[in-house]
């Protein structure tokens, strides 16, 4: 058993040594193009992502002063989640509440269903952790008929 976790630990370190957050520049701004706070909409919804003050690189390709979005929806503010203030330093999740786009993507065309939708941008370093400081949108909702 003591095997096995040796290398779980060791398996680990590298994720770990990435999740310090990449700094950013302070004048970034990241926001949502194409729809605004309070915003009725129809589906599927295509939702084009604006950044200011950096570019836009895949996940992996550590370039200064870039990073790639992940779109956050219906969940709580960052830091306010699961993990709390650690959603900071940690890779995002990938699941129906957080979209990679490590691609390099700028926009989406999302199906979502009908009702109040709260939708934010994160723009993540190369290894999918939160910029130091985080690079965030502001929270809106949405609704969608």
């Amino acid at each position: 058993m003591k095997p096995i976790l040796a290398a779980l630990c060791l398996a680990a370190m590298p994720a770990l040594a990435t999740a310090q957050g990449t700094p950013r520049p302070d004048a970034a701004e990241l926001y949502f193009v194409n729809v605004d706070d309070g915003d009725t909409v129809a589906s599927p919804l295509t939702l084009v992502f604006g950044l200011r003050g950096m570019g836009v690189a895949p996940a992996g390709a550590e370039i200064e002063n870039t990073g790639h979005h992940h779109l956050m929806i219906n969940r709580p503010p960052l830091g306010e989640g699961q993990f709390g203030a650690e959603e900071f330093t940690l890779p995002l999740p990938a699941d129906d509440n957080h979209r990679h786009f490590g691609g390099g993507q700028t926009e989406v065309t999302l199906e979502l269903p009908p009702g109040e939708h709260v939708l934010q941008l994160v723009l993540a370093d190369y290894g999918h952790v939160p910029h130091d400081p985080p690079l965030l949108s502001d929270r809106i909702t949405i609704t969608v008929e």
